[in-house]
């Protein structure tokens, strides 16, 4: 065992991950034939076959999965070592991989990447943007150092802190612009656009309506916030959207918006990472910024681009 090296164990956890060896080798910008080879090369060293090679993707062996399981510890284990490096400088410093929910990303990256660059510019921020599933398996592995999420997450792993509240939005034809805004029970029998499975959100507009994920009823799912919004400016149905989405979403759109009364549908978005992460203090700053960059495009566009700040 002791020509394995470090470096084959990424190759190896990058061609787990994305099961083609194309794909993996671009991930850690090699060429597929030298991916392959270290591959190979682990494989014989540990006199066992970690791959079921197939002619469009790659599975792993019974041995390989559980393989890949100590791998991503010990990858885990070695970054962390790097933060623990990066956080006695106590500066923000170095690469920092930020998860964000599709939700939110659009709407407040841009006010994020700025102030960071503004007040850490020494900090190399890399973004994913993805489902709350994806971001929390990927958390676990150590792929992410921190995502920003609607809380409550409840994985015991994780360290959460509270960033803001918001409210949800209806959002229906621009002929409905007036009408008060209908019960629950009302919003129930309407065609209700959401989300597609595995966002948060969709979750979120359904337990709101009381209705159950499986329920049957008359829908169409779309993939992101704004093709809801043009399906609804369609005259199809109507959907929900986060406070945070309207300037956005519904500039170019003939649609009306309508709070609800009290208690207003909301949710609560904070920012995530592992209760073990060395860069805990760091994350905590992080958070404060994010807090700020949300209260400052809320002030913005609250006073000049929201609809319903009239």
């Amino acid at each position: 065992m002791n020509n394995m090296t470090l470096k084959q164990l990424r190759y190896f956890d990058a061609l787990a991950r994305h099961g083609h060896f194309g794909r993996a080798a671009e991930a850690c910008a090699i060429s597929q034939p030298a991916l392959s080879m270290q591959i190979k090369e682990l494989e014989e060293t540990l006199g066992a076959p970690l791959f079921e090679r197939g002619a469009r993707r790659v599975r792993l062996t019974g041995f390989g999965e559980g393989f890949a399981s100590r791998v991503r510890d010990i990858l885990r284990s070695v970054d962390e070592l790097g933060d623990l490096a990066r956080a006695s400088a106590g500066r923000l410093t170095g690469r920092l991989r930020v998860g964000v929910i599709p939700t939110v990303a659009p709407y407040l990256l841009p006010a994020i990447i700025g102030n960071l660059a503004r007040e850490h510019p020494s900090l190399d921020v890399r973004v994913r943007e993805t489902v709350t599933p994806k971001l929390i398996g990927e958390m676990m592995e150590g792929r992410l150092d921190t995502a920003i999420v609607a809380l409550p997450i409840g994985e015991p792993a994780f360290a959460e802190t509270e960033l803001f509240t918001e409210s949800f939005v209806l959002v229906r034809p621009g002929a409905d612009a007036g009408k008060p805004a209908p019960s629950r029970e009302s919003l129930r029998e309407m065609r209700l656009l959401l989300l597609e499975e595995g966002h948060c959100f969709r979750d979120q507009a359904l337990s709101f309506c009381a209705m159950q994920p499986g329920s049957p009823r008359e829908l169409l799912d779309g993939s992101s916030l704004s093709t809801l919004v043009q399906m609804v400016n369609a005259g199809i149905g109507v959907t929900l959207i986060p406070e945070m989405a309207v300037p956005v979403e519904t500039r170019s759109a003939d649609v009306a918006l309508t709070r609800f009364g009290d208690p207003q549908p909301s949710r609560t978005i904070g920012m995530i990472w592992r209760r073990t992460s060395p860069l805990a203090g760091q994350l905590s700053q992080i958070a404060e910024i994010v807090r700020r960059s949300a209260e400052a495009m809320e002030a913005f566009g609250g006073s000049s681009r929201n609809p319903l700040a009239q």
